[in-house]
């Protein structure tokens, strides 16, 4: 009995006949032979067709196939160490399921990036794309397995809220039944909650920013993994996330290998990724900026071109810490030591793709965490709450945010985020 294969399994099955569900990517033919490039959304394999060796009507079926036509291939597999697969088919039949139209709008030529995007619906379907949503899912399931493994408990925040997380205008105001109400921004504050009931716990789920922003790092809906960690402090905090970068970045070299190659990623650049990460103090980057002749300041927040410049004289991801307590959300933790500066951190990934994770030590003193919201002129009420958890039991506890489409960007080595999630959603996009 012929067995049913994946292209990612095929080479469980080098010199038996297996089938294949899948569609036609691609098609050429020499007279005698027809060269099928097949794709089954695990993979993609080339089925070659000899005339001799099929029966005809085989072989005319194959000249009526157009490009993405859905269709079940049965035949040898053979290794090929020229293809990425490192196997081909040898073809013995074809059965289409369906001839798709002519005029497959995504065609094997150029096209410009807002085309592909109206077409993002299809345009998924290609090598390159769809390796970067593989590696997405494989970076995904790192995380809840890296957490899993650790003892904490995954817990769901609510997306709608009814007050900002971090003292900001931008974000997404919603009618909640005659009541404003907004998009989340994120669900640490209730991580938080989660934290002092189970001790570890991580959300994991979409997030809302209504930034206008244009540049290749900023989605407006983007998934956010957010840990909070009871009784860990600021130095815990880092160790949590130099292990989970490098347990993420070590999974993806060890299960997406043709994946990272149909990208063309170097991955010399991700084998160094092993903790410790350095670290270096915001008052050591800003001196280091002005070193490298940039007009920065003491207070001054980072851009693109600044945090390119430091990861440039870093090898691994660099944890820049001690930001001015000015620059940063109400609950981070000041230090003792310095309450001009507080207990947290931003990592800032290599080769340019900025920063990924940020994190703090949270504040945990009742009284000081009232002043904090005052001094921001928040409303006290929608955050009674949130406040209660510093009146029974508090006890210090760390956490951070890692935005998964920035990690995915910088692990895949591609140059802009949209292409980082199945359906992007940007300032001018909200199609398909």
């Amino acid at each position: 009995m012929i067995k049913l294969a994946t292209i990612e399994t095929i080479s469980q099955f080098e010199g038996q006949d297996v089938t294949i569900n899948g569609w036609l990517f691609n098609k050429r033919s020499s007279g005698k032979i027809h060269f099928l490039q097949l794709r089954d959304g695990t993979g993609f394999i080339q089925g070659v067709v000899v005339k001799n060796e099929v029966d005809e009507e085989v072989f005319e079926v194959c000249k009526k196939l157009t490009q993405e036509s859905s269709l079940q291939v049965t035949g040898l597999v053979q290794k090929d160490d020229r293809a990425k697969s490192g196997f081909e088919i040898l073809v013995k039949s074809v059965k289409p399921v369906q001839i798709a139209q002519e005029g497959y709008p995504i065609s094997l030529k150029e096209h410009g990036t807002d085309f592909l995007m109206e077409n993002r619906h299809l345009w998924m379907r290609s090598p390159k794309q769809n390796a970067i949503l593989r590696i997405r899912d494989e970076i995904n399931l790192a995380i809840r397995m890296f957490f899993h493994d650790r003892g904490f408990v995954l817990v769901e925040p609510p997306i709608i809220t009814p007050s900002s997380c971090e003292g900001t205008t931008e974000l997404f105001e919603i009618d909640y039944f005659g009541e404003n109400a907004f998009l989340s921004q994120t669900g640490q504050l209730y991580a938080e909650a989660a934290a002092m009931a189970f001790g570890k716990v991580y959300s994991f789920g979409p997030t809302f920013r209504a930034e206008k922003s244009k540049t290749r790092k900023h989605l407006n809906e983007f998934w956010m993994v957010e840990p909070e960690m009871a009784y860990v402090d600021f130095e815990g905090n880092l160790e949590v996330q130099e292990q989970m970068i490098e347990y993420i970045v070590q999974r993806v070299l060890e299960n997406k290998q043709i994946e990272l190659k149909i990208l063309d990623r170097d991955t010399a650049y991700l084998e160094k990724i092993k903790a410790p990460f350095p670290r270096i103090t915001y008052t050591e980057a800003v001196n280091m900026l002005q070193e490298g002749n940039y007009e920065f300041q003491w207070g001054d927040d980072f851009g693109a071109p600044h945090e390119t410049f430091i990861a440039e004289k870093f090898k691994k991801p660099v944890f820049i810490t001690h930001f001015p307590t000015k620059m940063k959300a109400f609950y981070m933790q000041p230090d003792p030591e310095n309450p001009e500066v507080i207990l947290g951190a931003d990592l800032i990934a290599p080769e340019g793709y900025g920063e990924i994770i940020g994190g703090s030590e949270r504040i945990h003193d009742l009284e000081f965490l009232l002043k904090r919201i005052e001094d921001e002129k928040l409303p006290t009420e929608l955050y009674e709450w949130y406040i209660d958890l510093r009146r029974y039991g508090s006890v210090p506890h760390s956490g951070f945010g890692l935005g998964l489409e920035r990690t995915v960007a910088w692990i895949c080595g591609i140059d802009h985020i949209r292409q980082t999630i199945p359906f992007a959603r940007t300032l001018n996009r909200v199609y398909p």
